[in-house]
């Protein structure tokens, strides 16, 4: 995204809402949506060239909104881009809101049970919007401040669990995350 003058003068420097607020809401590229034989999305542009295999990309996947997104075809470039789902037809919005669902799994933790150490690596006994899990922390690093109180960490093994508001955890939770932050 290029800023406008504008925009870069009324931005405050790392706003993620400025940003997101300040993105032009372009059309979206006329074309269709639907899934091939095999569960994959294919795009139909305007031009009637059909991509195979895209994926939509959120620009803002904590923030989890229905806007803004992007669909990106196999070579990793930009088809089209989405300001508002709500700008869809309702099959379209339903093939995209599916596919966001099942490519960006990310529990978010409301309660920490216990740590087994607290030195790194460390395992977690956790409660999620998904039930009860345990994480495997290989380091302080792997926890990292989003925005004010929004953290995500990943797991060793390759997940990331968010932290919505670190203010809204227990106390206890609060008392063992902060040996790590």
């Amino acid at each position: 995204m290029n800023p406008t003058p504008s925009m870069a003068q009324d931005a405050v420097p790392g706003s993620l809402a400025t940003i997101r607020d300040a993105m032009a809401p372009a059309a979206v590229v006329p074309g269709s949506l639907q899934r091939d034989a095999f569960g994959h999305l294919v795009y139909t542009g305007a031009d009637g060239v059909a991509h195979n295999g895209v994926v939509p990309v959120r620009a803002f996947p904590i923030d989890g909104r229905l806007e803004h997104i992007a669909l990106v075809g196999r070579e990793g470039h930009e088809l089209a881009w989405i300001p508002r789902l709500d700008a869809l037809d309702d099959a379209s919005r339903a093939l995209i809101a599916e596919e966001l669902a099942r490519r960006e799994f990310m529990p978010v933790v409301t309660r920490i049970i216990s740590v087994s150490t607290l030195a790194t690596p460390s395992r977690w006994a956790i409660e999620t919007d998904r039930g009860p899990t345990e994480l495997v922390l290989r380091s302080e690093q792997d926890i990292r401040r989003v925005s004010g109180n929004t953290l995500l960490i990943a797991d060793g093994h390759g997940l990331y669990f968010l932290i919505r508001d670190l203010t809204r955890l227990d106390r206890g939770s609060r008392r063992l995350l902060d040996r790590f932050l």
